[in-house]
């Protein structure tokens, strides 16, 4: 058997233990999880899974979606005159070279 050495690090408590339901449901335990990462690791001579960012890509649905949720916050704002929201900015410009 090969010399065995301890490997330790810290890790958010929730996801320990929700991980750790994960792989008792595999049948396995938490360090025989990590050994199989790192054999896989070493097989491949990298990260055992693809490492990129996803590209976020948002659906015609949920365009839809934000679109009538923005119109329904939006229909609660009360009416403004064009009066009324040139003395906003003025008031706000103002306020910002104060």
């Amino acid at each position: 058997m090969a010399e065995q050495t301890l490997i330790q690090f810290r890790a958010d408590k929730a996801l320990k233990q929700e991980v750790a339901e994960i792989y008792e449901k595999l049948g396995m335990d938490l360090p025989t999880a990590f050994r199989m990462f790192m054999v896989k690791s070493k097989m491949v001579r990298g990260l055992p899974f693809e490492a990129t960012l996803p590209e976020h890509k948002i659906t015609r649905a949920e365009a839809k979606n934000a679109f009538y949720e923005l119109r329904r916050q939006a229909a609660d704002v009360p009416e403004m005159s064009f009066e009324e929201i040139n003395a906003e900015i003025s008031a706000a410009r103002a306020e910002r070279n104060r």
